[in-house]
Order: C-alpha cells, then sequence, then structure tokens
C-alpha cells in the first residue's frame, strides 16, 4: 500500500491489481487530488475480494471509496462533476476514517507480500544438460539427405548411439536408455519426413536410421526457441504462473501515467524482460500430458495472456484485420516440445479444438499430438479470462488450479458487470451483447434463448441482472451486438 503526506483526516482507497491499465489511470487521477491513496492490491490479497464485492456489488477493479464513501471504478471517477469532486475531497480532509471501516490486509501478511520477489527462480541444472551441450560441440551433428531434402542440424538415432558408447563410453544399453530419455525429456525430437520414432526403446529397429534434431535447432518462429532449456522442469502451473507475474510486472512499469499507453520499446530493453525470455525457454520442456483439467486452464491462460504482450514486445500491437489474423495465427511458444500459437491455445486448448474465426479447419488434426492436451470440451468462461474490459478488469492478476472455476466465474461476472459487456434495455426489451458472445455463441449454447439464460446465470446480483430477468420473463427479447474497441482490448 502507498500512502501520500498530507495532512487530511481521512483517505482515498483503491482496490485495484497490478498490471490494470483502468486501476493506473484511477491513481494517477487521485493522486493530484492532494489527499492520502492508500492502493489495497487484491490480486496479492485475493482473501479481501469477497469482502470487496460484498460493500460494492461490483467485481471488478479499480473501485474506488473517499473515506467509507464508494463511488466506483475508473469510469465513474472521470464522470465526476468537478464540484462533487471537490466536495468528496474536503470530506476526506476534514471527516476521519474508522479504523476498521474498510478491509485492509493483515500487517504480517503485507509484509510478506511486499517482500516477494516476482518471478523467483532458481535454476537446478538438469542431468542430461552437460551431455546436450557436449553433443553440440561435437561431430555428430550435421546434414543429411532423405530423398531429395537436405535436413540440416540433425543426426540419426545410429549416429547417436555410436557417440555415446564412444565418446561417454558407455555400453549399447545404457546408451539406448540415455538416447530414450533425450526424446521423453524433450530435448530431442524426430524430423518430420525421415521416419518417426517406432514404439519400443530407442535404438530399436528402425529407431536407429530415424533422423532427429534437437529441439533448440528444430525451425520454427515459437518466441522461446533457440536454445536448450537446461533447467530440471518446473511444474506448468508454477512455472506459468512466476511468468505471468513477470510479464505483469513489466507492464506496470512501462504502463503511462494515464494508463492508456504501454513503452513496449522501453520494456523490451529491461533488464526484467531478459530475464523474462530466459524463463520463457524453460517451458519448451515443460510436462503437458499429466495435467488436470483445473492445471490446464490455469497454466494455458496464464500462458496466453504474458504470450500477447510477448507478442507485442517482439512485433508490435496489430493495428487491423489482417494484422490482427496474423498475429494470432503466429505469435507462439514451444511448450512442452510443441509449438502452440496464441490461436493454438485458445482455439485448440481450451476451445476443446473448435474452429476458430475465419477459420475453415479445427486446429488439431486427429493425429496431431497436441490434441492429446486439449480439454475435452470448449470452456466457455476462458473467454473472460483471456480478455479485459473496456471499463475495468477482472481482480485477478494470475490464474491458480486450486482455484481456477471460482476465478473464472468471477472474470465472466466482472465482464457482464461492464456495459461494453452487456446492455439492458427494458423499454426496447433489447439486450446489447459484446461481440465476443457472437463470435463464439457455440460455446454459449448456440441459440439466443440459451445465450441469454448463460448470461444470466453468470452476472452477480445486481440491478443490470433484475432488469435482464425482468425483459426474459416479458418474453420476445432481442439480442443485439455491441462494436468491438480493438484499441482497448486487444487480447482476442
Amino acid at each position: 500500500m502507498e500512502d501520500l503526506e498530507s495532512s487530511a483526516l481521512g483517505r482515498v482507497t483503491v482496490y485495484s491489481i497490478q498490471g490494470c491499465p483502468h486501476c493506473v489511470q484511477a491513481k494517477a487521477s487521485l493522486g493530484s487530488l492532494g489527499v492520502p491513496v492508500c492502493n489495497v492490491d487484491i490480486g496479492r490479497h485475493p482473501e479481501l475480494r469477497a469482502r470487496v464485492k460484498e460493500l460494492t456489488g461490483r467485481s471488478t477493479v479499480p473501485q474506488i471509496f473517499f473515506n467509507c464513501v464508494h463511488i466506483g471504478g475508473n469510469d465513474d471517477l472521470q464522470k465526476l462533476a468537478p464540484e462533487e469532486l471537490q466536495k468528496l475531497v474536503r470530506f476526506v480532509k476534514e471527516e476521519a476514517l474508522p479504523a476498521d471501516a474498510l478491509p485492509l490486509p493483515d500487517e504480517n501478511q503485507a509484509e510478506a507480500s511486499a517482500g516477494e520477489a516476482d518471478g523467483e527462480f532458481m535454476c537446478e541444472r538438469d542431468e542430461l544438460a552437460n551431455l546436450v551441450e557436449d553433443l553440440k560441440q561435437g561431430s555428430v551433428i550435421g546434414s543429411h539427405r532423405r530423398g531429395l531434402s537436405l535436413i540440416k542440424n540433425s543426426f540419426s538415432g545410429a549416429e547417436l548411439l555410436g557417440w555415446l558408447q564412444k565418446e561417454k563410453g558407455m555400453a549399447r544399453a545404457e546408451a539406448c536408455e540415455v538416447g530414450q530419455a533425450l526424446v521423453h525429456k524433450k530435448y530431442m525430437v524426430s524430423v518430420c519426413g525421415s521416419g518417426k520414432q517406432q514404439e519400443g526403446h530407442f535404438g530399436e529397429g528402425k529407431n536407429e536410421s530415424t533422423l532427429y534434431r534437437l529441439l533448440e535447432h528444430d525451425p520454427h518462429s515459437a518466441l522461446n526457441a533457440g536454445e536448450t532449456a537446461s533447467c530440471t522442469p518446473l511444474q506448468a502451473a508454477e512455472l506459468s504462473s512466476i511468468l505471468r507475474e513477470m510479464v505483469l510486472k513489466l507492464f506496470s512499469e512501462y504502463l503511462s501515467a494515464d494508463g492508456k499507453r504501454v513503452d513496449y520499446k522501453g520494456m523490451s530493453m529491461s533488464p526484467v524482460f531478459e530475464r523474462y525470455c530466459e524463463l520463457a525457454v524453460q517451458l519448451q520442456r515443460v510436462e503437458l500430458l499429466s495435467l488436470s483439467r483445473e492445471e490446464k486452464l490455469a497454466f494455458f491462460i496464464n500462458i496466453y495472456n504474458a504470450l500477447v504482450i510477448h507478442g507485442y514486445l517482439r512485433l508490435g500491437a496489430p493495428t487491423n484485420m489482417w494484422q490482427r489474423y496474423r498475429f494470432f495465427n503466429y505469435v507462439s511458444y514451444l511448450i512442452g516440445g510443441e509449438v502452440f500459437t496464441l490461436q493454438d491455445i485458445e482455439n485448440g486448448v481450451l476451445r476443446g479444438n473448435r474452429k476458430g474465426v475465419a477459420q475453415l479447419l479445427r486446429p488439431f488434426s486427429k493425429t496431431d499430438p497436441r490434441l492429446q492436451v486439449a480439454l475435452p470440451d470448449a470452456e466457455p468462461l476462458i473467454h473472460f479470462a483471456l480478455n479485459c474490459g473496456a471499463k475495468g478488469c477482472p481482480p485477478i492478476k494470475t490464474y491458480t488450479p486450486q482455484d481456477i472455476d471460482s476465478q473464472l466465474r468471477t472474470a465472466a461476472e466482472a465482464f457482464l458487470e461492464n456495459d461494453d459487456g452487456c446492455m439492458v434495455d427494458s423499454g426496447k426489451r433489447e439486450v446489447r451483447l459484446s461481440q465476443i458472445f457472437k463470435w463464439y455463441k457455440a460455446d454459449f449454447g448456440g441459440t439466443d434463448e440459451k445465450l441469454l439464460n448463460w448470461v444470466l446465470e453468470h452476472m452477480g446480483d445486481s440491478p443490470k441482472k433484475t432488469s435482464l430477468q425482468s425483459v426474459l420473463a416479458a418474453g420476445k427479447t432481442k439480442v443485439s451486438y455491441l462494436p468491438y474497441d480493438w484499441g482497448s482490448n486487444s487480447s482476442h
């Protein structure tokens, strides 16, 4: 929490999260009023989330109080008439705030939280990493012909076994085990078109003639490719959480005071970003197949949101429809030995391998190994975790397997709370929804009736929900869709 020096008896309290542009803009505006501003990060203190919602009736951040007077979010703050704002400022200066009036973090928790280092990661070098470095320095890796194709930076199973036996003094059985371990731990992959590794142990039968490459030599454009992930793999959820924390910290540091611009050039030259890139390499060998549904949701949502910002840093933010299409089909990470683009993560994994907007085919074919990672069905709530409303953000910084379902419901509530997510016109019996509900209508039931019932079920208690209930009860509800603001919302 941060307090400004002032002689005022009361204070302004802002409930926010790191990386939220609306929170930054609100705090910048409040900072010029000459009253103490107490910032409470409920991303770091999720235990306060329920109490704040109880007090405000809202799920979004920021939420702003002048003493005990709740004025709403950033949009409400910016719309305050000057005389009303000055009245609130005088109230804070002249009236004391009772000590227990608003929920604050426990002092011990606050100190512990302040002492945490975002992105703290100690690399424990993997037992095979040194052997891979020796292999790169040896004479095994070269070019091989298969038909008319010249396959560079490759080696056969037989050549690897020979090198392990000759240079490392291994018996054939041990060399076969090491070769199998290199494949299993995703240090190397079989080369497409050269014959895939057959069933059974490495070195048996046709496996000796199969060509392999080190994963770092496999040609693709993934943003975390080009070097070996030499650390012992972290648990997927832990690694994605660290990466998301780091990129949010970066984003916050280079966000302008009005919350409207990001200095991507400065961000890309930051030592923290360099550290982020080093850590993103470790995604190459993370284990995905053993993940539960909850672990997959948390992992891929966090990675998607981090990858969007990484993509902006490398390629710039897309500004038109063609650039957006290319961006989401091109920007990728190498994860668990496979390449995943933003499109692959959203539509392939999180939507249960459904066709996305303007896609003719499903992301993963029946023989694609990534299909094993896909959720069995589309999870409609992911659309609000991969997306931040134009007037308020979900009060969640990183998603965790333990709380993923409640976090996703909170994100949906926050989205529907905003008028750019849902508007209800009782007089016209019309419900106006975000384009997201049109693009992904199949995820929400496929018909207007099922869509509206889904929206109603996932709204928080509010006057808007009451209005929607009345409109639906009257029958013959019209559904229309709001214009989509790509300028403030480019993560979909």
